[in-house]
Formats: C-alpha cells, sequence, structure tokens
C-alpha cells in the first residue's frame, strides 16, 4: 500500500466536522476558539496586555508613536544598551563571527566570546566559573530543575520572579514558598523539612536580591545562615542587582561581602549591561555540572556573538565608569523624594527601581495614561506580575538620566495624581 504523503491523513478513521462519529465526540469547527473567548475575559477583568513597540533605542527619551517621551519603564539601568562602544562591539562580532551561534555550544554553536564573556563575568561576580544561557528565564529555568528533583525540596521567596517559579514546578522537587523577605520563617520550614527527611536529600533556597516588582532587597546576610545551618544550596538571584548595588556595581551578593557563601549566583546580561541572555556563576564543579545537566543550556542555541560581544563591552564600562550604578541609585532616590513630596507612598529604593502601588488596575492604568498624556512613560504592572489590589506603576531610572528629567518626571507624577 502506498503510504500518504506527510501530514495528509488516511480517509479511514477521519471524521467530516460537526459529523456523527459512532459515539465519539465531533471534531469541532475550531479547536482554538477559546482563545477569543479567554481574551474577552481577561479584557472585561482589566487585565489585557498589549505590546508597546517603540521607533528608537533604549534611551531616557524614547519615540513612541511618532513621539518623543521621557521613559522610566526599561531594565536598561546603566543606560548601556544604545552606549556606542556597546553597538560598536556587536556591529564588529557580527561581521566576524555572524548574526548567530548557528546551534547549541554542546555542538558547534560554541565561540571565543563565550569563552572569554563567562571569564569576564566570574571575575566580576568573585567566582571560580561562569555558565551562559541564552536569557534569565533559561539560565533560573534550567538550574533550578538540575539542581533538585523528586525526593528533594526547593524553598522559595513567595514574591520570586516568574522564572524561579517554573523552575521550581518543572523540578517535581517538593516545593516550599516562605514568606516574603523572611529569613525566619525560611529557618524554620528548612529545619521541620531536614529533620522530616534527614541528611541525604537535596535542599535548594532560592531568592531574588532586588526583587523586580517591588524593588526590595532580600535579607541575604540571615538567608546565608539558614542554609548554612540546615545544609541548604542557596541560588540567589541578582537580575535586577548585576551593575546597580554593591561595589562597582557586583550584586547584593558582594555588597552584603558573602562572596564565598552563596553557592549560585545567577545574573543577567538584559537589563544593567544592556544587551541579552543570562548566566549562573558558581565554582567550576557547579558550571561543569550545569553544562552537562541543565536542559536549557544543553539543548538551546548558542547566545549570538554579537550579543556576547555588547555584554563584554558593557562589562568594561562598568568596570571604568563606578560612578554609573552609584549615579543610578542616587537618582532612584531623587525620584522617590519628588514623587513623596506629591503625596505618594513610596519606598526607599534599594536600586533602581520605584514602585508606585495604586490598587485597582483601572487606576493603575488610567494614571500610566495621564502620565503618557504629559509626555513620561511609566508601566502599569497589574496581575498575575502583581498580587491581587496591589496594580501599581513600575517607575525605573537609568545612569543616563538627568536631574532635569527625574525632576519633570516628579512633576508629571504631581500634575497625574489621581
Amino acid at each position: 500500500m502506498t503510504p500518504k504523503p506527510f501530514g495528509v491523513p488516511e480517509e479511514q478513521g477521519v471524521f467530516p466536522r460537526n459529523a456523527g462519529s459512532g459515539g465519539r465526540a465531533p471534531i469541532l469547527d475550531d479547536p482554538l476558539a477559546f482563545c477569543g473567548g479567554e481574551v474577552g475575559r481577561i479584557e472585561a477583568a482589566g487585565l489585557l496586555r498589549r505590546v508597546r513597540t517603540l521607533e528608537s533605542a533604549s534611551e531616557p527619551e524614547v519615540i513612541l508613536n511618532g513621539r518623543r517621551v521621557l521613559c522610566l519603564a526599561s531594565n536598561n539601568y546603566l543606560g548601556l544598551a544604545a552606549h556606542p562602544e556597546v553597538v560598536d562591539a556587536a556591529a564588529d562580532a557580527a561581521r566576524r563571527y555572524g548574526a548567530g551561534a548557528g546551534s547549541a555550544r554542546l555542538i558547534t554553536g560554541g565561540n571565543v566570546l563565550h569563552d572569554e564573556l563567562e571569564a569576564r563575568l566570574a571575575a566580576f561576580k568573585g567566582t571560580e566559573a561562569a555558565l551562559l544561557f541564552s536569557s534569565g528565564y533559561l539560565a533560573n529555568l534550567g538550574t533550578v530543575s538540575a539542581l533538585v528533583g523528586p525526593g528533594d525540596a526547593v524553598f522559595s521567596d513567595e514574591l520570586n520572579h516568574a522564572s524561579i517559579i517554573d523552575g521550581c514546578r518543572l523540578s517535581r522537587a517538593e516545593v516550599h514558598v516562605y514568606r516574603h523577605a523572611d529569613a525566619g520563617d525560611l529557618a524554620e520550614r528548612l529545619g521541620a523539612w531536614r529533620q522530616r527527611t534527614g541528611a541525604d536529600r537535596r535542599a535548594l533556597v532560592v531568592t531574588d536580591s532586588v526583587f523586580s516588582m517591588d524593588g526590595d532587597i532580600a535579607p541575604l546576610p540571615d538567608i546565608v545562615a539558614a542554609c548554612e545551618r540546615h545544609g541548604a544550596i542557596l541560588m540567589v538571584d541578582e537580575a535586577h542587582a548585576s551593575g546597580v548595588v554593591g561595589p562597582g556595581g557586583r550584586g547584593a551578593v558582594a555588597g552584603f561581602g558573602l562572596d564565598g557563601r552563596v553557592g549560585v549566583v545567577m545574573g543577567t546580561l538584559s537589563k544593567a549591561l544592556g544587551a541579552a541572555g543570562g548566566f549562573i556563576a558558581g565554582s567550576v564543579d557547579l558550571c561543569a555540572y550545569l553544562r552537562n545537566r541543565a536542559r536549557s543550556f544543553i539543548f538551546d542555541t548558542a547566545l549570538p556573538p554579537p550579543t556576547a560581544a555588547a555584554a563584554l563591552a558593557a562589562l568594561r564600562i562598568v568596570g571604568r565608569e563606578p560612578e554609573r550604578p552609584v549615579r543610578a541609585r542616587r537618582l532612584a532616590a531623587r525620584l522617590a523624594a519628588g514623587l513623596r513630596a506629591s503625596g505618594y507612598d513610596v519606598p526607599d529604593p534599594a536600586a533602581a527601581i520605584l514602585p508606585v502601588v495604586i490598587g485597582e488596575p483601572d487606576a493603575a492604568m488610567a494614571l500610566s495614561a495621564r502620565l503618557l498624556d504629559a509626555g513620561v512613560l511609566v508601566t502599569a504592572i497589574r496581575p498575575p506580575s502583581v498580587p491581587e489590589g496591589t496594580s501599581r506603576l513600575r517607575a525605573t531610572v537609568m545612569a543616563t538620566h538627568t536631574d532635569a528629567e527625574i525632576d519633570r518626571a516628579s512633576a508629571a507624577f504631581a500634575v497625574a495624581r489621581p
């Protein structure tokens, strides 16, 4: 019997649409029809998201819908994404090595730029080695699920990033969610689990250092102490801290003087370093293990050479311009002071993130729209990115903002206040 071409079903067993099927349920006209209904429900709840498309590079001022507006909605904390040195490094690497890596690094996707960047990142973080991933999301996903599995446990801060949460789920380990930034609650949960299971099971504690939506910082010294007391691996996500906090922007682990006491340090290249990608920094053995066990490294195409070159250039700038992290933090404090003067209840920023909690999604969207009318772009953040009842505007600063631009933003917030 001549086989059918690929993709063409055999006639036997194929039912016409909505026809009887001998007891089987009829085939639907459109199996994806639920998508439209779900989008409608999301919109009715005030939670529908749409892509906002910029027509310029990520700078303190951007072009949106043909109009120049002040941007307080980027993670480009040091203003390096459009830095001429960073852009030129990417362009030169594209001409020399091509636009893409072509395959996973364990096949033929490895490049000398990857090796150089890993060495520079390890030095930046004060660790023996580092391992690159194509994104911070993939770094968290692959690392958490490689370090623990069934029979083990992972302890996660309740406000950790979605990539950590998804890594916990994929690991199939027993997941314990501890109260936000509460090292005491973590220690109690760790102790109870260890007493119940014994010393032969792995426990992984994972936390952001600077939390992406609240901008606060984890009590890392107390968390380190709890992990050391109960024999747990500690993984710290420095995505929003690297380049912004700590000596020379090295992150919160270095800022607390905890070098050598945090086994797994995660960071991204896509925020303060102005490029894209993620990495894990730690021991030589840890990186070798992840190279062979982290599925999001093994089966993923390597970081494009121009991106690696851009990150290398950004690291050089951070090394010779240590005032950039200091300025980013100072500008965040200046913005916080300006908003408080206008009656907003905002915290002292630990890094470059300032949450302006409004409450309901519609109110947050309305404030964001009024600010945009005034020429200031600040994005509204709504559930599920933040808990119900805490919709907010997430204002972020860049080291390349001027004092006058921050004051202009404060003035716009004052006028737009409900």
